[in-house]
């Protein structure tokens, strides 16, 4: 297989998840599979891409990547792998999997971390649910989630996550062993040959509860006078507890060779945290033939079995975590408890956890063929024939167009014309360093299509946002048409005077500045909106429109849109029309006026809506959503309902 992984940490970084990927990488490279890994470090290796990343504040050894869709899509376009794993939570990541999802490639994620947890240290723990849900928000986009314990597995599963299965750790049992005890490490610790030595190995940060730790070594040399106490790592509460503690010796990170050799020239591993997915320290220290004390949870709960191959209590009871700790400096290096925790640890190795992972990925690239095939094979899209479609107001070029929805709309929709009435093109918005994406020129690629695949007519008439094309008009290229205004005949033989309407709006034709601070202003409420909905997910609500609400809210902008309707019903009998058909106003509509039909398509920002003509020549006001959903669930479609693959 191809394989891209996407994560915040690899080589050379020091901490579980870098090493865990380093393991899983060289492992599958061995099975034959190609890989390649974009990461967040200062240099590239070959197979590898350095992404850009900010340190995180207060933690410069931890970097966080930057959203990068524009890179890995151009990547995976020109060099499609059959699957990507994303290891990493971060806006990288999440940036990873939009991308991979846009062009149907399977992706699978890692949970290596428990952030949510980690609130509650740096004292955020009112945020935690907030964490929870951006988790389980990035998660639930995958195929599936491999997370190290099953504690942890359970854990998710428990707070809704879907499609979650364990993927262990393994330890490399030549690497750590007890044969690597040094005597001159232990001199220069001021250690003698049977003064024990208590160890802490991982980041010296907030979440490791380095607290307990130095509790513990206070403890024990209390017991023991001539113990020497150890840290291996670093972080960013180093500097504080080496000044509070000078006694401990604090010496940095270790890495290969030199790490296994600190490892076991210990007795006694202390892993006093209680916020980890895993823990391989845990594994490494019992390979490394120490005495781990640690809590009955993640690696401790699946590996160690206390008073026989080392020492776990309940989580979070700090007597029994020091009392534990008081026990294992008694253990001397040939203690039948140290023996078989080398033994133990020994049997668990990573090749078995790398053939766990190749099958996870292998399964999930099956899977979507499996899919692939069958969309190909017996899925049939429902399409409504109808005779016309009216859009407008889709605003190509902000950020807040719905292009996706609207393309999907058109994907159910099989008509004869095709009539785009204004601000199509949103061109005040691109002068204003508006950007267009890649969303904006599908919705350009799909009318295209359907002009040539279905030989449809397409009218577009020219709006305040695309004004630009008045100087051109009218217009025409075969079967598409530029113009101001649009005289439509229905099937039942009426007339319906199409036209976008900012004409009758004074602010756009005659103080266009202030139309266009006033369409700034929409875009700041529409930025709020985005912000509040986001709280309001959090939240468990459901979407809320504040422009809308602003607007049925403010007497004078209700009075506005009275005034606006009316004026278009008086054109419309001037042009001897049985109705009007507008837009501009953002405001869907569907009424009778006397003997003028008056319908506002709405807009492709908040409403969703547009106006379509049925064969019938009956003339219907839709909503996306409803009307996506109604098509779907329609058991026995209507004569103008068909099925098409």
């Amino acid at each position: 297989m191809k394989i891209d992984i996407v994560t915040d940490t690899f080589a050379p970084d020091v901490n579980g998840g870098a090493m865990t990927l380093g393991r899983l990488t060289e492992g599958l490279k061995a099975l034959g599979h190609r890989l390649h890994v974009t990461h967040t470090g200062q240099f590239a290796n070959a197979g590898e891409t350095c992404v850009q990343a900010v340190p995180l504040p207060g933690y410069s050894e931890v970097r966080v990547g930057l959203p990068e869709p524009f890179k890995l899509r151009k990547r995976w376009i020109k060099r499609r792998p059959d699957v990507v794993y994303v290891a990493t939570e971060s806006l990288l990541g999440k940036s990873a999997i939009k991308a991979a999802n846009s062009l149907g490639i399977p992706v699978a994620s890692g949970f290596h971390t428990n952030f949510h947890q980690y609130m509650e240290q740096y004292r955020m723990g009112t945020l935690q649910p907030v964490a929870m849900a951006y988790l389980k928000r990035f998660h639930q986009r995958t195929a599936c989630t491999l997370a190290p314990s099953q504690e942890v597995v359970d854990q998710l599963l428990a707070e809704g996550f879907e499609n979650v299965y364990l993927l262990g750790r393994g330890v490399d049992a030549k690497l750590f062993t007890p044969a690597r005890r040094c005597a001159e490490l232990r001199a220069a610790w001021g250690a003698s040959e049977d003064a024990p030595v208590a160890m802490v190995v991982g980041r010296v940060a907030a979440e490791k509860n380095l607290e307990l730790a130095m509790q513990a070594f206070d403890h024990l040399r209390q017991l023991v006078p001539e113990l020497q106490c150890v840290v291996v790592g670093d972080g960013p509460l180093r500097e504080r507890l080496s000044e509070k503690h000078p006694w401990v010796h604090f010496t940095g990170v270790q890495l290969g060779d030199d790490l296994a050799r600190h490892y076991a020239s210990a007795d006694v591993l202390l892993f006093p945290s209680e916020t980890e997915t895993f823990g391989n320290v845990v594994l490494e220290g019992m390979a490394s033939g120490l005495v781990t004390v640690a809590y009955d949870y993640a690696a401790a709960s699946l590996h160690l079995k206390s008073g026989n191959n080392g020492i776990s209590v309940s989580k979070g009871d700090v007597p029994g975590f020091l009392a534990a700790a008081a026990q294992a400096i008694t253990m001397r290096p040939d203690h039948p408890v140290r023996l078989a925790a080398r033994e133990s640890a020994a049997k668990v190795g990573w090749d078995q956890v790398v053939r766990d992972f190749e099958f996870r990925l292998e399964s999930i690239t099956l899977k979507k063929a499996h899919q692939i095939m069958l969309s190909e094979k017996i899925s049939k899209r429902p399409k409504l024939r109808c005779r016309t479609l009216i859009l407008s107001d889709i605003h190509l070029g902000t950020y807040d167009s719905k292009a996706n929805e609207v393309v999907h709309f058109l994907k159910h929709i099989q008509c004869e014309k095709l009539i785009l009435n204004g601000d199509i093109i949103d061109g005040w918005a691109l002068k204003r360093g508006g950007k267009w994406s890649g969303r904006h020129s599908r919705f350009i690629r799909k009318v295209l299509k359907m002009m040539e695949r279905d030989d449809i007519e397409v009218v577009y008439l020219r709006g305040n946002h695309d004004d630009i094309l008045e100087r051109f008009l009218p217009l025409a290229f075969g079967r598409l048409h530029f113009t101001k205004e649009h005289i439509h005949v229905t099937q039942a033989g009426k007339r319906y005077l199409v036209v976008h309407g900012d004409g009758f709006d004074s602010v756009s034709t005659n103080h266009q500045w202030v139309a266009s601070i006033g369409s700034v202003g929409y875009d700041f409420l529409l930025m709020v909106n985005r912000i509040y909905n986001v709280w309001r997910a959090w939240r468990g609500k459901e979407y809320y429109s504040i422009s809308k609400q602003v607007k049925a809210k403010v007497k004078s902008a209700v009075s506005f849109v009275g005034r606006y309707e009316e004026l278009l019903q008086n054109l419309a009998h001037h042009k001897k029309c049985d109705g009007i058909i507008c837009g501009h106003i953002h405001t869907p509509e569907d009424k009778q006026v006397g003997d003028i039909h008056y319908l506002n398509s709405g807009d492709w920002v908040e409403s969703l809506t547009a106006i379509i003509e049925h064969t019938d020549g009956r003339m219907e006001l839709v909503q996306y959503h409803s009307f996506i959903k109604a098509l779907l669930e329609s058991n026995s479609p209507p004569a103008d309902v068909e099925l098409v693959s």
